[in-house]
């Protein structure tokens, strides 16, 4: 895997997302007032009546405030810290005296931080959690903490645990939970938009029209914000794959996870209802704050073409890392790891 190329090639794709986001803000900015301008000029305009004054500042003020609001109410939602957010979906912390799979997770962040020339984290475990999977959380490195369920602990080698932990470190010193953040409340920003639409639109009359502009441009602004918002994330989780392989210098460290998250993908397919489709498989991991940080998002077969997904496809992910398609690999239980 050339992951210097592929660092490089995620950072640049995450810039121009992030200047078409700007765009998609700007552009509702517009919409909203063009479409009241438009409504105005068709209900008003054979009475010769002008617009009001302060039309342009109003319109444009009221939606930014919008914006704005849902963004910062978001912001306050989700920047409660790592360790609170661990507690609400029932990590503990990792207790390396318990038992060889705990300590030597403890191990590996220890030395994925120097490899990563950063602060370690506080390590948690979603030890009632058996699928494979792990997320990164805060937005200092006081409160930052690498959440692992027991799956992981009992099905990965220490080499794949080091790729698992090496791609988790990387979302926290590419701060990309902070991103997320950012986005996630101009997302609801413009969400809000279109709620302050449909509330106007209700009223009937005149404001019929007006809400439904508002409503419109709100729709548009929204639907858009959520795809970048997603093909951002879907970048920053190849930017940390190219990291995870950088800092272990070994393909089949995280790859060897990802072949063994899809394996359990397939037999989840393959028996509904069985010990992976129970509450237990994802316990934790279904929260609407952890889903997009996730290593492997849980599957939801009712997004449309998958363009709201957050990450990538396993598939595609493996064979970025490998440079050719691959199979998953079967599970063994190996808690504890020699």
């Amino acid at each position: 895997m050339r992951f210097w190329d592929w660092q490089a090639d995620a950072r640049r794709t995450t810039r121009w997302l992030l200047l078409l986001f700007a765009g998609c803000v700007l552009v509702s900015l517009a919409a909203v007032h063009g479409g009241l301008t438009l409504a105005w000029w068709l209900l008003f305009s054979h009475a010769g009546m002008d617009y009001p004054k302060g039309f342009v500042l109003t319109n444009v003020g009221v939606t930014l405030m919008l914006i704005l609001g849902g963004w910062w109410l978001t912001r306050e939602e989700l920047s409660q810290g790592g360790q609170k957010l661990a507690q609400r979906i029932g990590a503990r912390q990792a207790r390396p005296a318990q038992g060889q799979a705990e300590q030597q997770l403890c191990n590996i962040v220890q030395e994925m931080c120097v490899a990563a020339q950063m602060q370690p984290p506080q390590v948690v475990v979603l030890a009632r959690t058996d699928a494979i999977n792990a997320f990164a959380a805060g937005w200092t490195q006081d409160d930052a903490i690498v959440a692992v369920t027991q799956g992981a602990l009992d099905y990965l080698t220490r080499d794949e645990m080091q790729g698992l932990v090496a791609h988790e470190l990387s979302h926290l010193k590419e701060g990309d939970t902070l991103l997320n953040m950012q986005l996630a409340g101009m997302v609801s920003g413009l969400e809000l938009v279109y709620n302050f639409g449909d509330t106007v639109r209700e009223r009937g009359g005149l404001a019929w029209w007006f809400g439904t502009v508002v409503m419109a441009a709100g729709f548009v602004g929204w639907c858009s914000g959520r795809l970048l918002k997603a093909a951002v994330s879907r970048q920053r989780e190849y930017l940390a794959d190219a990291r995870a392989v950088q800092w272990t210098r070994s393909r089949d460290a995280l790859g060897g996870v990802l072949r063994k998250v899809m394996t359990q993908r397939q037999a989840a397919a393959q028996f509904r209802g069985g010990w992976l489709g129970d509450a237990r498989s994802h316990a934790g991991l279904n929260h609407p704050l952890v889903q997009h940080m996730l290593l492997a998002e849980t599957p939801d077969s009712s997004k449309l073409e998958h363009w709201l997904d957050a990450h990538p496809p396993l598939e595609a992910r493996v064979e970025r890392i490998y440079g050719r398609p691959m199979r998953g690999l079967p599970l063994h239980a190996c808690a504890t790891n020699p």
